[in-house]
């Protein structure tokens, strides 16, 4: 069991851990049952449990077989099929290497849940295929297809506007100004 209490963020804080906690909890609402998801335990308005997952974060567990991003890639699509885009799966911790060598993937706190799946919807749900295909260039460049190597080469409007204007400032918050580390478990990597 994983626990999240907004409680315990700091006083000014509380209200944005309170809404990630909802965020987190919707979208395991409504991917209940999924496998490579937790489960939903329990949820209140400043508590949630989930399922345990066993497994590795992507950095430790290094996935060099094709059949894990195969695998991950139809995972993929069961979330966007249930109108959920992670939103945050550049940071390799967010995939798990499970012990059976099948992808799962967590922390739902950034997630949307749009169950119309309009234009917007389906930008985001882009930008996470591009994400696993970023983390497949790491492990299996020799796997890229040329349409995925297509997608690596032309993100969205959207991911350009972010790099350039929110990217700064969210690293500067989160960075400079909380101590965060993205990248927590990811070693000597940059």
């Amino acid at each position: 069991m994983v626990r999240r209490d907004s409680g315990a963020a700091a006083f000014s804080l509380r209200l944005v851990a309170r809404r990630l906690l909802a965020r987190e909890a919707r979208a395991l609402a409504v991917l209940e049952h999924l496998d490579g998801v937790p489960d939903l335990h329990h949820v209140s308005a400043t508590i949630l449990e989930r399922h345990f997952v066993d497994g590795r974060p992507m950095q430790d567990g290094k996935p060099t077989d094709l059949a894990y991003f195969n695998a991950a890639s139809k995972l993929l699509r069961q979330l966007h099929r249930h109108g959920v885009a992670h939103n945050d799966l550049a940071k390799e911790p967010n995939f798990l290497v499970t012990r059976s060598g099948e992808p799962a993937i967590i922390d739902f706190q950034l997630s949307s849940y749009a169950p119309r799946r309009g234009r917007l919807f389906r930008l985001l749900a882009r930008e996470d295929i591009r994400h696993l295909l970023k983390h497949k260039r790491t492990y299996c460049p020799e796997h890229l297809t040329t349409r995925e190597i297509g997608i690596l080469q032309n993100p969205t409007l959207l991911s350009r506007l972010w790099m350039k204007t929110g990217k700064p400032v969210y690293l500067f918050v989160t960075r400079r100004l909380l101590g965060w580390k993205d990248r927590e478990g990811a070693g000597d990597r940059v």
